[in-house]
């Protein structure tokens, strides 16, 4: 998230945990809805329109502009089969326009090839760890309740977060608490880690918790909160290869979009902000050299940036849904050739 780590992905659940409570689909908040309709809006009112959302989660998104624009086709892409399966029952009512498919953003390429659309006129991406998956516990995304350490989005595949605690070596764990979760105290956690698995492998969250208070000194945590806060992010982002995914997927993205196509792109940490800072700068920039009064023919800026800078959360929309207080908007249109 934006400048901190976080524990969410900006989207909350009102009685996540009563059994008795509201469906998943309809406790989802989507995170700053009116702003990612307003900036969307243009380029999905025409006919033949089609949207993808690179993280359709529980379908929030997904569903008002389906609702909004009766001739838009939509194209939900997601890496967790609970997910889709959540939204394709809360589309049920947009079937004939709602193409769901399993897969990681950075594949939108592919999918949109195999579905034999050349260009879209919308895409979202709205990262980090979703709600669902936040609020289910035995995911093991969440520092504050006790679960095996799985982690992972795609719950079919790849490594857990116990995997990658009881077999990387001290400076590799070292380099993913640092880069990924810009934690001071990544080299003491670290070592930490070795020492204990030695004689006892991590399985639970509770394990790392407790090993993560008593290490992170008192005084950091009263300032720079939980102390599992940022070791929690940076093996939840190593597992799910987030920064990885999100470095092919952003130009695949921009490539998609057809002339007057726009992207919007809500972060919840720095790291993924600026990867989509300079992504958005690279195709905003004009190719033609410094030195020349004028610009070239086909070296104009491909993209013009639809937000000053990245946009936050209102006072009004964090009290509505907390999660959404990190969010950092970024969007950009394509020019029209």
């Amino acid at each position: 998230m934006a400048g901190t780590p976080d524990d969410g992905d900006g989207a909350i659940h009102d009685g996540a945990n009563d059994p008795d409570g509201p469906a998943p689909g309809e406790r989802h908040v989507p995170v700053l809805l009116d702003r990612v309709s307003e900036l969307l809006g243009p380029a999905l009112a025409g006919p033949g329109a089609v949207h993808v959302d690179a993280t359709l989660g529980m379908g929030g998104h997904a569903a008002a502009l389906l609702a909004a624009y009766p001739q838009l086709t939509l194209v939900g892409l997601d890496r967790d089969p609970q997910a889709l399966e959540i939204a394709g029952r809360r589309l049920t009512a947009f079937a004939d326009r709602f193409r769901p498919v399993h897969a990681v953003y950075d594949r939108i390429g592919e999918v949109l090839a195999e579905l034999g659309i050349d260009g879209v006129q919308g895409i979202l991406f709205d990262l980090g760890v979703s709600s669902l998956q936040l609020d289910e516990t035995a995911r093991g995304f969440s520092y504050s309740r006790d679960a095996d350490l799985d982690m992972r989005m795609d719950p079919t595949t790849g490594p857990t977060a116990a995997d990658v605690l009881n077999s990387y070596s001290a400076p590799e764990l070292r380099r993913i608490l640092r880069e990924y979760g810009e934690e001071r105290f990544a080299g003491p956690i670290a070592n930490a880690i070795v020492r204990n698995r030695a004689t006892t492998p991590f399985t639970r969250s509770a394990e790392l918790v407790e090993l993560l208070y008593a290490v992170v000194p008192a005084a950091s945590r009263r300032t720079g909160g939980h102390p599992a806060k940022r070791t929690f992010q940076a093996l939840r982002i190593e597992v799910n290869a987030e920064l990885d995914a999100l470095r092919g997927a952003l130009p695949a993205a921009l490539d998609a979009l057809a002339p007057g196509g726009r992207i919007v792109v809500l972060s919840y940490h720095s790291l993924e902000d600026r990867m989509t800072k300079r992504a958005l700068a690279e195709r905003t920039r004009s190719r033609t050299p410094l030195d020349l009064p004028v610009e070239l023919p086909g070296h104009e800026p491909e993209f013009r940036l639809l937000t000053r800078g990245s946009e936050t959360a209102t006072d009004t929309e964090i009290a509505r849904n907390p999660r959404a207080a990190p969010v950092r908007l970024r969007a950009a249109e394509r020019v029209a050739s």
